[in-house]
């Protein structure tokens, strides 16, 4: 947060230190974060790897006692809008996470979209100079069939990001579209320059360089 970083998004694991949406560790979490970092908001993952069958999901969630400000729903995952729907239930902002067209085009149609926080464009891990293109791809997509007008009309806040060889791509592409975007060590553990960062906070400062130019 020092490093210039607005919100944290972040994945809590389990004493073997993997994913997990278990309430006793979602609330270690960000108990943690919130007396480290006061009055940041805090988000986390749903991610169907933390608990991949749907209904064990939705339990966990409905049994949170510590909430986060806001959850990713990845909307190609089984379960997405239950889980989305909720977590709105619940007083917990939605970040609406789209990685392909499918996801694109079903968050299009949901009638959920409007309860959404904003939308995460997570371009995967594809050639740099493809980053545009897929970009561009899924905000069509995600705008639907009957939106008419430019990037900067679409109506729902968009977060633009990539991962490991489209990282950096991401977020220059989201600068100069004006986008938000974010960087950390969940999608490169490298520097522009392909040096491995000391940690999120490297990470950041180098993002702030492209968002100033």
């Amino acid at each position: 947060m020092a490093a210039g970083a607005q919100t944290l998004h972040v994945h809590p694991k389990n004493s073997q230190g993997q994913d997990t949406l278990e309430p006793q560790y979602v609330a270690a979490w960000l108990s943690a974060l919130r007396k480290a970092c006061p009055g940041t908001p805090l988000g986390v993952t749903t991610g169907a790897w933390s608990s991949p069958d749907a209904p064990a999901r939705l339990e966990m969630i409905r049994s949170w006692y510590e909430l986060p400000d806001f959850a990713s729903v990845n909307w190609h995952e089984e379960g997405a809008e239950e889980v989305a729907a909720l977590l709105h239930h619940r007083g917990v902002a939605v970040e609406a996470g789209i990685w392909q067209a499918d996801a694109a085009r079903k968050w299009a149609s949901s009638p959920l979209k409007t309860q959404c926080l904003r939308v995460l464009i997570e371009v995967q891990d594809v050639p740099a100079e493809t980053v545009e293109s897929e970009a561009v791809r899924l905000l069509e997509l995600v705008k639907g069939p009957n939106h008419s007008g430019s990037r900067q009309a679409f109506q729902a806040p968009v977060l633009l990001h990539g991962e490991e060889g489209s990282a950096w791509a991401a977020v220059q592409l989201a600068a100069r579209w004006g986008l938000g975007t974010r960087i950390g060590l969940e999608d490169t553990l490298l520097l522009p320059d392909g040096r491995r960062a000391g940690g999120n906070a490297d990470l950041i400062v180098a993002a702030k360089f492209f968002l100033a130019m």
